[in-house]
């Protein structure tokens, strides 16, 4: 398990770059898997990476796992490359959008 500081410091840039509530995080994900045929159910909706975003903002600090742990680093990482100033705007990518929104980060919120 990580230290004290390295737990504090993930913790934070994790809500920091996951801007969206669990309520619209869980929206977003039945909206996202929604198709034609079939729905999932609502608690499965969505890839396994916005579910366990999901789990972890429902959770308090001193419950995470260290797979919690890895999601959140990667989700800090991948939100962080993906809203670099050098990056494109993200606004205008739909696509883009929507992978980040799936891990629980919407680029037109403010």
């Amino acid at each position: 398990m990580a230290d004290a500081l390295e737990l504090d410091t993930l913790w934070e840039d994790f809500h920091r770059v996951v801007n969206m509530t669990s309520a619209e995080l869980a929206a977003w994900l039945r909206v996202s898997d929604a198709g034609e045929a079939a729905e999932p159910l609502p608690d499965r909706a969505g890839p396994s990476a916005g579910q366990h975003v999901l789990a972890i903002l429902q959770k308090r600090r001193t419950d995470l796992t260290e797979a919690d742990l890895g999601v959140m680093r990667d989700v800090v990482e991948t939100v962080t490359e993906e809203t670099d100033a050098e990056n494109e705007p993200v606004a205008e990518d739909t696509r883009r959008r929507h992978r980040l929104m799936t891990l629980g980060h919407d680029p037109l919120k403010p």
